[in-house]
């Protein structure tokens, strides 16, 4: 009985037209052995079962050939062909990087060895499989003999990653990226395989294993033996799925219905079935998120060959497309992103993805509150708004009436009869109040009378020109010329004792004490100096900054004038304060000057607090 050997290995290329997915790779090869335009040293780098390794053993076979053919292919029928095939040549050396990644390793293995030339053929070829695992002394052992080889050797490095290669390295080699299998290319492939092996394949099972694979071929290859030795030489699309543990596309079909229908129990159970079955939260969510990918690509025709899905599929999801909107599909996406992140943070899983389902399920409800371009749609909500009452409030001018002026008082003026005896106004009779503010133009600040006649236009269309306006307001409002007040010492402390009696009528009593502990001196017309004792003394002042700045300048008029406040540096120089003396020290200090106030104590039997 024969030894089974796998597909991956029966059906290796042994030409370069039988490489899958690297035309780019292949064609370049076989010219450059045509034309003799061979490099000293090639690095094939891309992702793990492309190619790498076969293209490295099949241009090594193909350039010590005896009889190479026209398109620059390997004859494998003469003695070099044969010799290799069989694994007997002597010109061909494969080095493993990853257990033998030590420069005693790379000496016994290429670097002792090259310095003799072949016995039969023209080239001697050393491909160093996994390169990326040499360390960094073996790569630098290796520099000199891969920048100056004899002519008769070839050097092929291969890696899955680039990056960890020395750049020394890359410059001295013809680098060779190959791409992922494409699922076409991996769907034609096994097809072949199963043609000639006599296994029953369908084309959707096919697709369902180049998707599993993603682009490796030993991996499709692989998968394919699994699934001929579950199924007994027949690969359905059902028992691919059972065994590779995918969930069948036709769940995300009914769950999307579902969905859209805001029918949320359906969904719910859905997903318990689809529990049931062993399928994790995590494979739900990832697997629903790549099809609603799908119904996006599925949405232009220019995008449509990025769906990599079987042709029988195909039809179902450009109908699916069309009755979802794209608003939806991304809004979409967004949540199974999130949750998928969330996924492993998640103390109760089902929750977490059934919480996901719930969303979902609502979505687009929520999607239909958005009205046009964003702005929120509220007509039904203001359906449902019953009527409430509203307080009076002091009303100054109401928008749409007779303007009339303000009661000094503060009392409300009697614009309406229905304001007269009623504390409250229904929704129907309740308008808009604009309370005017009284605007005080003063010399010293000519640009806020300006802001203010502005707002007053802008505030209301009602009201008139502006001329009218600026009539309104000098009528109300006497134009008071204050002259700045000097900035003296005495005025200061005036100023100061003002601001320190509002501080005390607002119960901030800590503000009130430190206030009073700090020294004033004036520095010029604009500045004043306050000196504090420390930075406590110092924060309590800056707390009440913009309140005393507001006080000082008005009081001043003068909007240009500002303070700092320093902190008092205690000298050697100062003469300590005597501290005062206690209740005990008191007595001490009595009874030695008058002896006749102890001997009173002790007769008196009394004792010292």
């Amino acid at each position: 009985m024969e030894n089974f050997v796998v597909s991956a290995r029966k059906y290796r290329p042994q030409i370069f037209s039988t490489v899958v997915g690297q035309s780019h790779i292949t064609t370049t090869l076989k010219n450059a052995i045509k034309n003799n335009q061979l490099a000293h040293a090639f690095l094939f780098c891309g992702p793990r079962g492309v190619g790498k390794t076969t293209c490295a053993r099949i241009l090594a076979k193909t350039i010590n050939c005896e009889n190479q053919t026209k398109d620059g292919e390997a004859c494998n029928v003469c003695n070099s062909c044969v010799s290799f095939d069989a694994g007997a040549s002597l010109n061909y050396f494969e080095l493993d990087g990853a257990s033998n990644n030590k420069v005693e390793d790379l000496r016994e293995g290429i670097l002792d060895t090259v310095r003799f030339g072949p016995q039969a053929g023209k080239y001697k070829v050393y491909v160093i499989d996994e390169v990326h695992m040499l360390t960094t002394s073996a790569f630098n052992a290796f520099l000199k003999t891969l920048e100056e080889p004899p002519p008769y050797a070839i050097f092929i490095l291969a890696t899955t990653e680039k990056h960890k290669i020395l750049p020394t390295i890359l410059s001295r080699c013809q680098i060779f990226d190959f791409k992922r299998i494409t699922n076409n290319d991996t769907v034609n492939h096994l097809q072949e395989i199963c043609d000639k092996e006599g296994i029953k394949a369908e084309k959707t099972a096919l697709h369902v294993i180049a998707q599993k694979s993603e682009g490796c071929m030993r991996d499709s290859l692989s998968i394919l033996d699994k699934i001929v030795s579950f199924t007994n030489g027949a690969v359905t699309y059902q028992n691919t799925l059972e065994h590779l543990n995918i969930l069948d596309e036709a769940y995300y079909f009914k769950l999307l219905d579902f969905l859209q229908a805001q029918d949320l129990s359906s969904a719910l159970l859905m997903y318990d079935e689809i529990n049931s079955k062993g399928f994790e939260g995590d494979t739900v969510l990832n697997g629903l998120a790549e099809f609603l990918r799908n119904l996006l690509v599925s949405k232009d025709a220019r995008v449509a060959m990025l769906l990599e899905v079987a042709e029988d599929f195909k039809p179902l999801y450009v109908q699916a497309a069309q009755k979802t909107a794209v608003a939806y599909i991304i809004s979409a996406l967004n949540i199974l992103n999130e949750a998928e992140i969330n996924f492993k943070q998640a103390r109760n899983k089902r929750l977490h993805v059934e919480l996901s389902i719930i969303k979902l399920c609502y979505l687009a409800q929520a999607l239909e509150l958005t009205g046009n371009e964003g702005v929120l749609n509220k007509k039904k909500i203001l359906d449902s708004v019953k009527t409430v009452a509203f307080k009076a409030l002091p009303i100054k001018k109401i928008a749409g009436a007779e303007a009339k002026p303000a009661n000094t008082g503060g009392q409300v003026g009697n614009h309406t009869d229905k304001v007269q005896s009623a504390n409250y106004l229904p929704l129907a009779e309740a308008k808009l109040i604009i309370e005017e503010p009284i605007v005080n133009i003063t010399k010293s600040n000519p640009q806020s009378a300006a802001v203010g006649a502005h707002a007053s236009t802008t505030g209301s269309s009602s009201l008139g020109s502006l001329k009218n306006i600026r009539q309104k307001i000098a009528s109300q409002n006497k134009v008071v010329e204050e002259p700045a007040r000097p900035l003296t010492e005495e005025e200061l402390h005036a100023a100061w004792g003002l601001f320190v009696q509002q501080l005390r009528e607002k119960s901030k009593h800590s503000a009130v004490t430190n206030f009073r502990a700090a020294l004033l001196k004036v520095l010029d017309a604009n500045t004043i100096e306050i000196s504090t004792l420390g930075e406590i003394h110092k924060g309590f002042i800056e707390l009440e900054r913009p309140a005393l700045i507001e006080h000082l300048q008005t009081y001043f008029s003068n909007r240009l004038l500002t303070y700092q406040v320093l902190v008092q540096e205690s000298t050697a120089e100062a003469e300590p304060t005597e501290k005062p003396l206690t209740r005990k020290q008191q007595y001490f200090k009595m009874i030695e000057e008058y002896p006749m106030v102890k001997e009173l104590k002790d007769r008196l039997k009394l004792d010292l607090e």
